[in-house]
């Protein structure tokens, strides 16, 4: 199954944090097929903190939703994620965007991402890697979503000569 993941971060090396996060979820996720640059956002939520790096990989993955997502949560512990404030600043932040086309709700996980939608920090680099993917619940590519999202945060990609490659 492909699953399509959002990372952000805020605090500390954020570059490197992420180049971090990518390695492991490589090594306990699955493979990553495509990512997306690095991109500098406004906070979204809680805007008075520091901008966020967020990037969006495409994943290839045998495990389950829940076991994504419990391997994802991990991941933000190990790294240094403390969960004080929601859409607070953190080191990390993993999301589940889509899970192929599966349209899943229980009390732990909701999919596709209730959110997505409404959030050009997700939909800019999700546009740049899946342009034509169709969300299976709003039946619009990415590109549509993107066209049609009212939020108008600033989302540029990041230049930085000390990026890690995930590999």
């Amino acid at each position: 199954m492909i699953t399509f993941l959002l990372l952000g971060a805020n605090l500390g090396d954020r570059v490197l944090t992420l180049a971090q996060a990518v390695r492991r979820i490589e090594q306990r996720v699955g493979r990553v097929v495509s990512q997306s640059n690095l991109y500098e956002t406004a906070a979204w939520g809680v805007t008075e903190q520091p901008a966020f790096l967020n990037q969006v990989l495409a994943i290839e993955t045998t495990l389950e939703p829940e076991m994504v997502l419990a391997q994802t949560q991990a991941i933000e512990s190990e790294l240094g994620r403390v969960r004080h404030e929601h859409w607070g600043a953190r080191t990390i932040d993993i999301d589940l965007l889509y899970y192929d086309q599966l349209i899943w709700q229980s009390p732990t996980l909701t999919l596709p991402h209730p959110f997505l939608h409404q959030r050009r920090f997700t939909l800019v680099p999700l546009a740049e890697i899946a342009p034509d993917f169709r969300h299976p619940v709003l039946h619009k590519t990415t590109l549509d979503l993107l066209a049609n999202c009212d939020d108008t945060g600033a989302v540029t990609i990041f230049n930085s000569p000390t990026i890690v490659p995930p590999h």
